[in-house]
């Protein structure tokens, strides 16, 4: 059995407006129905998988198990890294946490963001990769390019790939994201592939090579580990030694100077979504190569990509050459597609004047539902919220703020200082400044209210949690 490990703790910009720090691209549909990470969680399951594990941060965890409950994925486990230190240790605590159990259970890493319409072509792959793994090798996989691409890293063939058949062949160098004129080179030798960041090895192998190549992972992580504790149906790696864990790349500490590397290539579809021009290549286009999504609308545009991601605001392009339009409901991005990777950019400008846009998501998630602010003034803020069957916010207060709940579909269980009630379709109910309340949806569908906040100060540390289903710390 492969065990799959989902990354998914990543929080992209290239993709902003859409993907921000407080919700990135991988829990977005943004190519079909679903978001990318449940399509990878599909894609890596079935004969011959066991039960996923995965690998995110305290803030996207209740996201990702709600995002497995929804296409009926039951993970393995759930590991809570304290805060980001890169590939290498994930991985690392990754296989330490299978190897004790079966020091010998294959891992399949994998990103959580990666489009692959083709999944049996990609499991077959990784079936093709098996024999190399059982003869001790770390397998890492590479994509036959589809054009000279500046945005990835390269993998160097010591060997002619062929036809580029899956099958395990021998690596002579991994080579860093090239120029454009490097780039075209490399497409024309014939000899290179995509480095998709994509591994296939046993869990005692790659701890072997972490012992040898950065043994200096081996006790932060391993304390991490060791050191960890269960938080309802996650796990959470002990925090101190987790920070003093390099921040590190796999790549970098020990794939680059492993000498028992094989690479499986894959000629199938494949892309990481690493900028809007890549959706606009993985869209559904028109005869022009236009490509819209949401209420969005094109008049005499040629390969352009429309994007409204609100059903409330139409988008409308008019003449449009080579564009990139995406409009949220608090932000829009219009970019040359030849500038997508200038995204970055412009996020970094955002940070610089301290715009909120530039890492909160205009819904903020939490494990009983989701907000979202509809106005705010000085003293007043107006909320969406909806809450999930059966959730239930915290019992908590406020110091410095009262508040007004008005349902406007389904029904509120209501709890304020030792009063309950039940608060149905067109009714409200008045929370006075310091009263300790709750809210809860008894209810089999989903509870959607309107909140207006009226106070001296309305953020969201204004709370003082006394109960929480969810075991939240005040910051949560």
């Amino acid at each position: 059995m492969i065990t799959p490990v989902l990354l998914c703790g990543g929080s992209g910009t290239r993709l902003w407006p859409l993907s921000r720090k407080s919700y990135p691209k991988q829990f977005s549909p943004l190519v079909g129905d679903t978001s990318l990470f449940q399509a990878s969680a599909e894609r890596l399951s079935g004969e011959g998988f066991a039960q996923p594990l995965m690998l995110t941060n305290s803030d996207f965890r209740f996201i990702v198990a709600e995002q497995l409950a929804e296409i009926g994925i039951d993970p393995g486990a759930i590991l809570i890294e304290p805060e980001g230190r890169n590939t290498a240790p994930a991985i690392l605590a990754a296989a330490l946490w299978l190897a004790k159990d079966d020091a010998d259970a294959v891992m399949l890493i994998a990103p959580s963001d990666h489009v692959v319409p083709d999944g049996q072509a990609f499991r077959d792959s990784v079936a093709a990769g098996l024999p190399a793994v059982k003869a001790g090798k770390l397998v890492t996989f590479g994509i036959k390019p589809s054009h000279a691409e500046t945005g990835y890293g390269y993998l160097e063939l010591a060997e002619d790939p062929g036809d580029f058949s899956a099958r395990p062949l021998d690596l002579k160098c991994f080579v860093e994201k090239p120029d454009q004129a490097r780039a075209e080179e490399m497409i024309a030798a014939g000899n290179f592939l995509w480095n998709a960041g994509i591994f296939l090895f046993s869990a005692a192998a790659i701890i072997d090579a972490f012992r040898k190549y950065a043994p200096n992972l081996l006790d932060p992580v391993g304390a991490a580990v060791d050191g960890g504790n269960a938080d309802l149906g996650f796990f959470r790696l002990a925090g101190k030694p987790w920070a003093r864990a390099e921040d590190i790349s796999i790549d970098y500490a020990v794939m680059e100077r492993a000498d028992n590397l094989s690479v499986v290539p894959f000629s199938a579809d494949w892309s990481d979504l690493g900028g809007w021009d890549a959706v606009w290549r993985n869209a559904t286009q028109d005869a022009r190569g236009v490509a819209t999504s949401g209420p969005a609308t094109a008049l005499d545009c040629d390969d352009t990509l429309l994007r409204s991601e609100d059903g409330g605001v139409e988008l409308v392009g008019i003449g449009l050459r080579n564009m990139i339009a995406v409009a949220m409901p608090d932000a829009v991005l219009v970019a040359d597609t030849s500038r997508a990777q200038d995204v970055k950019k412009a996020v970094n400008a955002l940070k610089a004047k301290n715009a909120k846009q530039a890492t909160e998501f205009p819904k903020d998630h939490r494990p009983w539902g989701w907000f979202e602010s509809l106005v705010i003034g000085e003293r007043f803020q107006v909320k969406r919220i909806v809450v999930h069957p059966g959730a239930a916010l915290s019992l908590q207060s406020h110091h410095h703020r009262s508040e007004h709940w008005i349902v406007v579909e389904g029904t509120a269980k209501v709890t304020i200082d030792d009063q309950i009630q039940l608060v149905s379709e067109n009714q409200s109910v008045y929370i006075p400044l310091g009263a300790t309340h709750r809210m809860e949806n008894p209810g089999k569908l989903p509870m959607v209210l309107i909140e207006v906040q009226t106070g001296s100060y309305l953020g969201e540390d204004d709370i003082v949690r006394y109960e929480d289903l969810y075991a939240r710390s005040p910051d949560d």
